[in-house]
């Protein structure tokens, strides 16, 4: 079954006195790409939940937002001593330098906001192999939730690429049906144009070169091939949609070969009825191709 490369998934997780919240939310892409949007304490899983996203998916954006939330109120921050006595013996030294007119008074909230003063603090490693587990459990979850709606995507859009290939299909059988008739309806026209050119000249066609002239043609419009190459890339692309699995790149390369071979045909064709077809094969091809820049 096709799978959809566009989809939301979210889970919630409390474990050990910690509330964990992870949304997943994925877009079209033609490549995997991971974006990671984690607490600063929790830096240090980017690589496994990297590598766990990876085994399920293979194409599309990924956006990973994970929020923690401590229940039981254990700080993850310490405050440096050493660079917070550092800063103040700086300040007292130039407060001792300047003019007493200006204020040198410094608030602990000033202080507490300076650069390296508050830092995040490392887990030991009990707590680190806790948010270990609980993180990977939370983010299967949102994987579960995220694949079954592509997974119901997917199939829509199965059901609505097949519908265009059958259509594709009768399209095609009409142009089938009309080519033959191409060459006797240029046969006769032709024939009936020399006919009155030299009806006052009192002259006879030479059914011989009437014939080399059809024969020419015949050969320059012939779309047989054509016909049969778009009809095997629609096999080819109906069999993938009921084989899924990762399979958008080689539909789209399959859109683009059914669209060479359709133009063509247009080209070759001198025909306004299979014009017409041409017209309506190249507005299934489009659908299809839209449709197929969602496919994983």
């Amino acid at each position: 079954m096709l799978t959809s490369m566009t989809g939301y998934g979210q889970a919630s997780l409390e474990k050990d006195g910690v509330s964990y919240t992870l949304e997943l939310r994925a877009v079209n892409s033609k490549y995997l790409k991971v974006v990671l949007r984690l607490p600063d304490d929790l830096g240090f899983l980017e690589d496994e939940i990297e590598k766990q996203l990876k085994k399920s998916l293979s194409r599309g954006t990924l956006n990973y937002s994970l929020r923690i939330k401590n229940v039981v109120a254990k700080p993850t921050f310490e405050i440096n001593a050493a660079y917070l006595d550092a800063y103040i013996k700086q300040i007292d030294k130039i407060a001792d330098g300047v003019n007493s007119n200006i204020a040198t008074n410094v608030s602990l909230v000033e202080l507490l906001s300076l650069p390296n003063v508050i830092q995040i603090s490392e887990p030991d490693e009990t707590a680190a192999e806790s948010i270990r587990l609980a993180v990977g459990e939370i983010t299967q979850k949102a994987l579960d939730s995220l694949m079954q709606m592509r997974l119901t995507e997917g199939r829509a859009m199965a059901k609505d690429l097949e519908g265009n290939c059958h259509l594709m299909r009768d399209v095609l059988g009409n142009i089938k049906a009309k080519a033959p008739a191409v060459v006797t309806e240029y046969k006769d026209k032709l024939k009936k144009r020399v006919d009155e050119l030299l009806k006052d000249a009192q002259l006879e066609l030479d059914e011989s070169i009437l014939t080399r002239e059809v024969a020419i043609f015949a050969d320059r419009c012939d779309i047989s091939e054509e016909i049969a190459r778009l009809d095997s890339h629609i096999e080819q692309f109906l069999g993938l949609c009921q084989t899924g699995g990762v399979v958008g790149k080689r539909l789209d390369f399959l859109c683009q070969e059914m669209f060479r071979e359709t133009n063509t045909m247009g080209s070759k064709a001198s025909s306004s009825e299979i014009g017409k077809c041409i017209v309506d094969l190249k507005c299934c091809i489009d659908r299809i191709k839209e449709q197929v820049q969602n496919v994983e």
